[in-house]
């Protein structure tokens, strides 16, 4: 059962959500804007994600030996991008606008254990499929199954999760290895991905996952 409380619960139930997806046997882990700009609360953009950033890396490694491809992506704008008006999600949310290609704030989470051979993925939008070739990616390396971490629950990472099911991946959002700057937006998006478009899950539960079906 959910925070919502048995009355939400039971209303989606009978709408049929929730149904668990079907866990492929090659699955790749997708790590979704867990830059410093969104892992640090000194930028204006971020949060304190210390945690998620652990867990997250705890289940890179633990993939490793089962040869989970590790996909990361970072949002990145150009000085252009940021000082025309061709972007429309920058007129709605303005403070992207500090993350320009080359800053500290759009660099990879040095905490991360990224290997050179792992892909990095620059988008400019919320969703790391739009106008990027992850699904290529992902059908080319033979993946079926995308599991989800990063930030922000709310944004980025919910809106991955929504084109991944729509791009033919069953979705796995491991719980601690997702964050965001308020608790109720992040709430509030677990239980739309579990209803809707994924299987919410717990961390060992991932781990225990990650490191079976790849290698067997």
């Amino acid at each position: 059962m959910s925070h919502y409380g048995t009355a939400t619960d039971r209303t989606y139930e009978r709408a049929g959500f929730g149904a668990p997806v079907r866990r492929g046997r090659r699955p790749a882990l997708v790590v979704v804007d867990l830059t410093r700009g969104f892992t640090e609360d000194r930028f204006p953009t971020g949060a304190d994600l210390t945690e998620v950033v652990a867990a997250t890396a705890r289940l890179i490694e633990a993939g490793r030996p089962a040869g989970v491809p590790v996909l990361f992506t970072a949002i990145a704008y150009t000085s252009a991008e940021v000082g025309g008006d061709h972007i429309t999600w920058l007129r709605k949310a303005p403070g992207l606008g500090t993350l320009l290609e080359g800053s500290e704030a759009v660099a990879l989470d040095p905490r991360l254990p990224r290997r050179e051979s792992d892909p990095l993925v620059v988008k400019k939008g919320a969703s790391a499929f739009f106008g990027t070739p992850l699904a290529a990616t992902l059908t080319g390396l033979g993946c079926d199954t995308a599991v989800v971490c990063g930030a922000t629950t709310s944004g980025c990472v919910r809106a991955t999760a929504v084109d991944a099911v729509q791009s033919g991946f069953p979705v796995l959002v491991p719980r601690e290895c997702v964050g965001d700057r308020a608790a109720g937006p992040h709430d509030a998006a677990l239980f739309d991905i579990q209803a809707k478009y994924g299987d919410v899950i717990a961390l060992e539960d991932a781990i225990g996952y990650l490191g079976g079906p790849a290698g067997g």
